[in-house]
Formats: C-alpha cells, sequence, structure tokens
C-alpha cells in the first residue's frame, strides 16, 4: 500500500480563524487537534473541525502545498474551502 500525505485546513467556525497543516495520517492528526493534544495555536483558538484536504503522492508535494496555503490570501482559503465544502461541514466524521 502506498503511504498517502495530506494538507488540510481547519477552522473553529463558518469564516473563522483557520489553520493549515501537513501530515501523513489525516485521521490521527485531527484527533490530536480535537483533543488538544496538537499544539497551543489550535488549542488556544479551538480550531478542532476539519474543512478542507487534499491527498498527496509524496510528501515534498504536500509540503510544497502547505507552503503555498499559508501565504495565500485568507479569501483565496475561504474560497478554496467554499468549492470543496459550501456547507463548512466538519469532514472529520467521514474519515
Amino acid at each position: 500500500m502506498e503511504k498517502k500525505y495530506y494538507v488540510y485546513i481547519l477552522t473553529n467556525k463558518p469564516y473563522g480563524t483557520l489553520y493549515v497543516g501537513v501530515t501523513s495520517d489525516l485521521e490521527r492528526r485531527i484527533q490530536q487537534h480535537k483533543n488538544d493534544l496538537s499544539g497551543s495555536f489550535t488549542e488556544r483558538y479551538g480550531i478542532h473541525h476539519l474543512v478542507y484536504y487534499g491527498v498527496y503522492d509524496d510528501p515534498s508535494s504536500a509540503i510544497q502545498r502547505e507552503k503555498q496555503l499559508k501565504w495565500w490570501h485568507r479569501e483565496w482559503k475561504l474560497q478554496l474551502i467554499e468549492e470543496q465544502n459550501p456547507d463548512w461541514e466538519d469532514l472529520s466524521d467521514v474519515l
């Protein structure tokens, strides 16, 4: 089985604070965020809802995409989320 890598965006509410991350185990990483085990930023702002993720075959592509998204304007990130998840559903429920 080929390993997959994920770039993801979390929020605390629709149009709220956004967090962009990268991982090789999306389900485990989201659980860490939901249980406030992943770091002070997501814990401080209650960022627990997965609203976007992309899948990549190699880590360098995933890291490159994460860096790109982190530099994007907020409006671009909101548009990306809206295109993939217009209702801002917590996608971790379907992982």
